[in-house]
């Protein structure tokens, strides 16, 4: 059996404020020319759950079949498929019923179990730590659909990003998945423009 121990650096995004979220952005570039499959092989899905499932990080994530890497696509496209409808006038009802059966399947599944180890840390393990994650991604997904706080997901206002996030300001107007990448690159943007529009003044 091959196993993907956790990474040792940020190969995948996070930061939505939403696993199921995270989980749409391996679809990177949504919707657009440049859309590119970061799960392309059944290592790339272990790597993500090393990365951002809940297992200790020494945990070694099994490798999964590339029928099972097939159906973590589904539940990713399932997902976007149940949010966009919830998003819309139609509400959660609006969902194909196909992408519905999906994800009440998929949160059937066992979740990640926690465990109180003998130091009172929190941790958490799986028999299929693939199938747990997926089942916490289209739990996570069902629950945000019908939550108040859907009112608060964002598309990122990044011309070259599609990722959505939760907006968890204060005011509610955030306009970027993030500050450190979009936001920066948009205020680098607006100072070139203007200092051109200097320039030729």
């Amino acid at each position: 059996m091959t196993v993907t121990p956790a990474p040792t650096g940020n190969r995948f995004r996070s930061g939505s404020g939403r696993l199921c979220l995270d989980f749409m952005r391996t679809l990177r570039l949504r919707g657009m020319d440049a859309a590119t499959e970061e799960l392309d092989t059944p290592e790339a899905l272990s790597a993500w759950v090393a990365q951002l499932g809940p297992y200790p990080d020494d945990t070694l994530v099994p490798v999964p079949t590339q029928a099972v890497l097939r159906q973590a696509r589904e539940v990713r496209e399932a997902v976007h498929t149940l949010l966009t409808a919830a998003r819309s006038h139609s509400g959660p009802a609006g969902c194909p019923p196909g992408a519905r059966a999906l994800l009440n399947r998929a949160a059937a599944a066992p979740p990640p179990v926690p465990v109180l180890d003998e130091h009172g840390a929190l941790t958490y393990t799986a028999a299929d730590p693939v199938g747990a994650v997926l089942a916490d991604i289209a739990r996570d997904a069902l629950d945000l659909a019908t939550s108040p706080a859907l009112e608060r997901v964002r598309a990122c206002s990044g011309p070259r990003c599609a990722a959505w996030f939760l907006d968890t300001s204060r005011p509610g107007n955030r306009r970027w998945c993030s500050m450190g990448t979009c936001g920066n690159q948009a205020k680098k943007t607006t100072w070139r423009t203007k200092q051109a529009s200097a320039d030729r003044a």
